[in-house]
């Protein structure tokens, strides 16, 4: 254990390592926030009476072009705009 700071190969192959892990997990943020967004937007919508694949149904038939990450924060900091999307997507599933 304390080989890996003092060395020369072994500090070598962790340095190596974790430029692997970093590269994997600049990829690895952008799914973890993906998975973020749905479950706050999953939340939002389920207390409205919708699940999550209804409601982004809904939105492409209405032609609602708002990213996850714009209806995640829509769904957390302005719930009143969130409440007429939803309002505004319902119209059409009638």
């Amino acid at each position: 254990m304390g080989s890996h700071s003092k060395l020369f190969r072994n500090a070598n192959q962790q340095v190596m390592k974790a430029l692997r892990y970093a590269y994997a997990d600049r990829r690895k943020k952008k799914r973890d926030f993906r998975r973020l967004w749905i479950a706050r937007i999953n939340a939002a919508v389920r207390a409205q009476g919708l699940s999550y694949s209804q409601f982004m149904g809904l939105l492409k038939h209405t032609d609602i072009q708002l990213n996850r990450k714009m209806l995640s924060q829509l769904a957390i900091l302005d719930p009143d705009v969130f409440q007429r999307i939803v309002d505004m997507a319902k119209a059409v599933q009638q």
